[in-house]
């Protein structure tokens, strides 16, 4: 496992990459770029305003991030575009440590998130939104997390079928991380 001043030193690296994918901020609308699989996953956290408002919190803290075999370096990272993180996944007996940078942050009245996007050297090429919706009309508070994404670099095209895994994987504690807020 790597130290926390191994992991430092890579986000510090990863600074000066550039994006693995094209166009950038296509997840904002939903769209999902020509060859990449696409993952929309949603569950409903409650109801009513203070709901709404612990949800956004939870986002800013980066609360979707917390299960046991994913790391987000660092949690105090501030949810502003251009902000690079490092994503540490044990799996299979392994680790492996993938940057990615904050493309843009959604600050609405009744919807709070950002998306992240892949560096040339993370295992995957796409996007990544995490957001949280108000619906006024029905007072219910959705977590919307909504992804593209295609293997990038050779271990995950050889492990791809166990890279979806993963992926849903993911998707499904995320969304049991946000519920217990």
């Amino acid at each position: 496992m790597p130290q926390k001043e191994d992991i430092d030193s890579f986000i510090i690296r990863s600074t000066h990459l550039d994006f693995s994918y094209f166009p950038i901020s296509w997840s904002y609308r939903c769209i999902v770029p020509h060859g990449y699989k696409s993952d929309h996953n949603r569950i409903k956290l409650g109801e009513g305003n203070a709901v709404f408002e612990k949800a956004k919190d939870a986002v800013r803290a980066w609360k979707m991030f917390d299960m046991p075999w994913v790391e987000l370096c660092w949690q105090d990272t501030p949810i502003e575009t251009g902000k690079d993180v490092a994503i540490l996944v044990r799996h299979f007996g392994f680790y492996s440590l993938n940057a990615a940078r904050i493309v843009y942050v959604v600050d609405e009245p009744n919807r709070f998130g950002f998306a992240y996007g892949t560096l040339e050297d993370h295992g995957e090429s796409g996007e990544e939104r995490f957001s949280v919706e108000y619906h006024p009309e029905t007072g219910e508070v959705w977590y919307d997390l909504f992804a593209f994404s295609r293997p990038n670099l050779f271990l995950a095209k050889l492990g791809y079928p166990l890279t979806r895994m993963l992926q849903k994987r993911f998707a499904r504690d995320s969304k049991a991380a946000m519920l217990r807020l």
